[in-house]
């Protein structure tokens, strides 16, 4: 690996202005540099794929930190992952899995993920779903957000959210409105409950609490000690609960 990462920098040194060509080898003098560039180009010629397996390294290398930093964040933050008391939770308050999902009711991605979401706790008795609402696509998400909320005062945030994610238009306030109605929600003291700065420190700590896992688009997944970006199917969900169970010796 060590032997490849030098041969990376040396190969964008052997190629990048002269002035750069200058920090190739602290210590070296300019004839043993410009020898070490000219050994390298050649080297370059003779075997292109010496580059391109050090770049596959370093990115191998990149990935494998990135996960040891994304475990190290998610067992800083457990707590607030996986017991915070207020947060919304669907399947089995008790399951001896838990999965977290970050998501925005106005993502695409998360709609067309919430059918295989809804087959896994429908098959998997023993997973506790805990939703952490992430409004990162505008205003009328966040809107959409503080209804969920909101909602969960009254009992009704499963509801909502299933409402909302079947939804297929924006989630203006009229159109809440309506979806609020629909599931039996009393929407003046809903529309009160949106104003409550509690709610808006609850969705502000969801926002720091996905900024110091490195996430960066709905959904993302939280299982484990692993963080899933993106959308994913049945089958991979229930891989990863079986890995989740599997650690935790069920």
């Amino acid at each position: 690996m060590m032997r490849l990462s030098r041969l990376v920098l040396l190969a964008g040194l052997a190629f990048a202005s002269p002035a750069l060509a200058q920090t190739a080898g602290p210590g070296l003098t300019p004839a043993q540099r410009q020898e070490v560039i000219a050994v390298l180009r050649d080297a370059l010629k003779q075997d292109p794929s010496i580059l391109r397996d050090a770049l596959v390294a370093l990115e191998q290398a990149e990935n494998q930190e990135r996960l040891g930093a994304q475990r190290a964040a998610i067992t800083e933050h457990a707590a607030a992952l996986f017991r915070d008391a207020e947060d919304p939770v669907k399947g089995n308050p008790q399951g001896k899995v838990t999965l977290v999902e970050f998501f925005d009711a106005r993502c695409g991605y998360c709609k067309q993920m919430q059918p295989a979401m809804d087959a896994l706790l429908q098959r998997q008795k023993d997973v506790r779903l805990v939703l952490k609402d992430l409004p990162i696509l505008g205003p009328n998400s966040l809107l959409a957000s503080r209804a969920l909320l909101a909602a969960q005062r009254q009992g009704r945030y499963a509801e909502l959210h299933e409402a909302l994610m079947r939804l297929r238009e924006d989630p203006t306030e009229p159109v809440l409105k309506r979806e609020a109605e629909k599931v039996g929600l009393d929407w003046a003291r809903l529309r009160r409950d949106m104003d409550d700065p509690a709610i808006a420190r609850r969705i502000e700590a969801n926002t720091r609490l996905a900024g110091a896992l490195k996430i960066q688009g709905t959904p993302a997944l939280v299982i484990g000690d692993s963080l899933v970006p993106g959308a994913v199917d049945l089958a991979t969900l229930e891989r990863l609960v079986g890995e989740a169970r599997n650690r935790q010796g069920g």
